[in-house]
């Protein structure tokens, strides 16, 4: 996928992938709705699990249009993080359960000849991630979570240290950069010695909404040096 300039004052800049242009999101043009916004209506009282019962419900709220937008946004300003970090090995996910869809960006790295990578729950090992290449032509099944997940195939596997990023799924995140996921701690164990060992960096993806003050935090979970919204780019 390649950015271009727009032609004229009157056209919109475009994303182009490959199953057709979108136009490129300004991030001064967002709805009101995808604004930095903490969630005032959150009781820094609320435990983790009614945290993450609220926070998944406002996600899920948004409309068609708003997650359409959302997406275009979120991608533009990622490829643009990538771009800077000259990433060539790039792990993500498949949207589920109101996250910010990565429908947009997986199209632009494939565009851009950039590698893409999926996480699988490990066969052998509970709790514990695999990552496999994923392109178009990947076997896909669902896993115990009803989440999409690329068939077992050794020939696909990326050991992590490969990585160059991990763009995480998350439920919550704050102003700290602590992330708050679903609460099995698959990506605080895959991603527990990245910072020892300097690679793979990585990068939280959510929308606006799921912002909050002030996480609760256990010993183990594993804070995100950089955080990308439709709104803005976080760096902690």
């Amino acid at each position: 996928m390649s950015i271009t300039s727009p032609v004229s004052n009157t056209s919109a800049p475009t994303v182009n992938g490959p199953h057709g242009t979108q136009p490129e999101i300004d991030a001064k043009s967002l709805s009101p709705n995808l604004s930095p916004t903490l969630s005032p209506t959150l009781s820094p009282t609320l435990s983790r699990a009614e945290l993450r019962k609220q926070i998944r419900l406002a996600r899920r709220s948004l409309s068609t249009e708003v997650q359409t937008e959302a997406s275009l946004a979120a991608s533009q300003r990622m490829l643009e993080k990538l771009s800077t970090l000259k990433a060539q090995h790039v792990a993500l996910y498949l949207t589920h359960d109101g996250e910010l869809a990565t429908a947009p960006l997986i199209e632009a790295l494939w565009q851009q000849g950039i590698q893409t990578y999926l996480p699988r729950l490990h066969p052998f090992n509970a709790g514990q991630l695999l990552f496999l290449h994923y392109h178009a032509d990947s076997l896909m099944q669902p896993n115990q979570f009803g989440i999409l997940e690329p068939k077992l195939d050794v020939r696909s596997v990326m050991p992590i240290e490969r990585l160059d990023v991990v763009i995480t799924p998350l439920v919550a995140f704050d102003i700290k950069g602590n992330r708050m996921g679903m609460g099995g701690g698959y990506y605080d164990r895959t991603l527990a010695n990245w910072h020892s060992k300097g690679k793979p960096l990585p990068m939280g993806y959510a929308h606006d909404c799921q912002q909050v003050k002030a996480l609760p935090c256990e010993h183990w979970d594993v804070p995100l040096p950089t955080i990308i919204t439709p709104s803005r780019e976080w760096e902690f």
